[in-house]
């Protein structure tokens, strides 16, 4: 699909994924590719502008990640973020060293409104920097554009050659008028016209599927989830009858859960699709005994998602493609995204098994986020209820339980949980707040109950706010809700005494706590 796109060159910070992130929000297609990646491919890309993110190194010493001096003489333009502003400094002939003042968090910056990265943005505006080293002296050829108190190049541009820098980090919300910025560099500066849709999206996707599958057989692993739910309708627009879909019943469900899948995507329904449920609870119980370990966890709950398919494939004959709702975020978190670490393995990407029985994996998704994932599932018809509904990870409840996995604790949290999101719904608040849900701390306390001592779990309430699921915040939740959801859990849910809230945000957490 020929398309304008900027591409981002990842040096390894974490907020990378949320530079895409904002320039699809333009309306402009984006990739991230490493830093190690030859100059010969970008040029290849025909890319509209470039963009250089944040990283945890100093460009100065010796074994940092670096470029060659020739991608700024291309005379595509390109914009420098944070460490990618130090590292276009260094390499051009300026001077980056330790900053006297380390700056981090909101900052007030003052800029240069005549310079067209900050057209339309106050003089004054509050910005997100996160930096122990700084600009002392720009590169020949660059003029200051902006600056703060302790650092004073926050900002530089030379216009002739299309080359522009930002100390600060205008992809992160606390940058006020971050998103402008970005727009101000990929439709003003860049020149994109803004042309990606995700009706075209859809409709190519649609295309590209019915090419690469031919006459082949396809299995969905569905999970009824917002991800591979949009993944199977898509399919089954594409190539109808060579899709069928697997619905793999892993005992870590929420409640009820397995029932609802069914009813929606079984025979009897609206989609009509070819379904099969495999109702595995004891087999991932059995896999899942005795390991504590996250990761460990994760990638024992992959592979054994996997075999299952590979056997229902089996029975099936002969199926070519294995399709999974892989979304981009799974793929930034596993560490197959750029230069970023690994944070979580995720089952459907870093957690699958070396070796798998399909001749190819199909991910429609891979390079959305969940917005766009719901857009594309409006796109393609179905119901908002479906599309909205709360996230699910595919691993279920096995990392929203602390240590190990046992079927009691499954029953413990479905119950907290179930609670949990009726309250919520039964307040208004379910539209309101991004995602919420129960999970099952590994801590035991003492407590009273009925004049008699106990000792049981710890139940945490999470909800948070978002818009990518790159970052979160934790929702206010009103305090009699909370009280209420504690009552109820504590007096209904056997084997716990004690309810906590979480109200950490994303970063420096996670949204799931495995």
């Amino acid at each position: 699909m020929k398309q304008e796109k900027v591409i981002v060159i990842d040096f390894g910070g974490q907020y990378n994924q949320l530079v895409a992130r904002r320039v699809r929000e333009c309306n402009v297609y984006c990739e991230i590719y490493s830093y190690r990646t030859e100059l010969a491919q970008i040029k290849a890309m025909d890319p509209k502008g470039i963009i250089l993110t944040g990283g945890p190194n100093s460009c100065y010493e010796a074994d940092s990640p670096t470029y060659t001096r020739e991608l700024f003489e291309l005379g595509i333009p390109v914009l420098g973020l944070c460490y990618g502003a130090q590292l276009m400094t260094h390499v051009l002939g300026g001077k980056v060293e330790k900053a006297p003042v380390r700056e981090f968090g909101e900052t007030e910056v003052t800029v240069d409104t005549n310079c067209p990265l900050f057209e339309g943005v106050p003089e004054k505006t509050i910005c997100w920097m996160s930096h122990n080293d700084f600009i002392s002296r720009p590169a020949p050829g660059f003029e200051v554009a902006a600056h703060t108190k302790d650092c004073p190049v926050a900002a530089a541009q030379n216009a002739a050659q299309k080359l522009y820098l930002i100390q600060f980090h205008p992809e992160v919300l606390h940058t006020k008028e971050g998103s402008r910025m970005l727009r101000n560099f990929v439709r003003g500066i860049c020149g994109c016209a803004g042309s990606w849709r995700m009706d075209s999206f859809v409709e190519n996707s649609i295309q590209e599927i019915k090419n690469k599958v031919g006459n082949g057989k396809v299995l969905c692993a569905l999970s009824g989830g917002v991800d591979s739910s949009v993944a199977a309708v898509m399919m089954a627009k594409a190539i109808g009858e060579q899709l069928t879909c697997v619905f793999v019943d892993h005992g870590l469900l929420r409640k009820n859960e397995g029932d609802e899948v069914e009813e929606v995507f079984g025979p009897d329904g609206p989609y009509r699709l070819n379904f099969i449920r495999v109702n595995a609870q004891e087999r991932f119980y059995a896999k899942l005994a005795g390991v504590e370990e996250p990761e460990q966890k994760r990638k024992i709950i992959g592979e054994e998602f996997i075999r299952v398919f590979e056997e229902e494939a089996k029975k099936i004959g002969a199926v070519d493609f294995l399709v999974q709702g892989t979304i981009y975020p799974d793929v930034v978190e596993s560490g197959l995204g750029g230069e970023s670490a690994v944070i979580k393995s995720h089952h459907n990407v870093g957690g699958l098994p070396a070796c798998v029985d399909f001749k190819e994996i199909i991910e429609p998704l891979r390079s959305l986020f969940k917005d766009e994932v719901r857009k594309a599932g409006l796109e393609l018809g179905i119901p908002e209820k479906l599309v909205f509904r709360q996230p699910f990870p595919g691993p279920g409840l096995g990392i929203r339980i602390i240590g190990e996995v046992t079927a009691d604790k499954v029953r413990i949290v479905q119950d907290a949980d179930a609670i949990y999101r009726e309250e919520i719904a039964k307040a208004g608040l379910d539209k309101s707040i991004g995602q919420y849900f129960a999970a099952l701390t590994n801590m035991r306390s003492v407590g009273v109950m009925g004049d008699e001592r106990t000792y049981d779990y710890a139940v945490a309430l999470r909800a948070v706010n978002t818009i990518d699921f790159m970052t979160a915040e934790a929702a206010e939740i009103p305090f009699a809700v909370l009280q209420t959801v504690m009552g109820r859990i504590i007096n209904e849910v056997k084997g716990v005494n004690r309810v906590v809230y979480d109200l950490t945000s994303k970063p420096p957490g996670t949204i799931e706590f495995e």
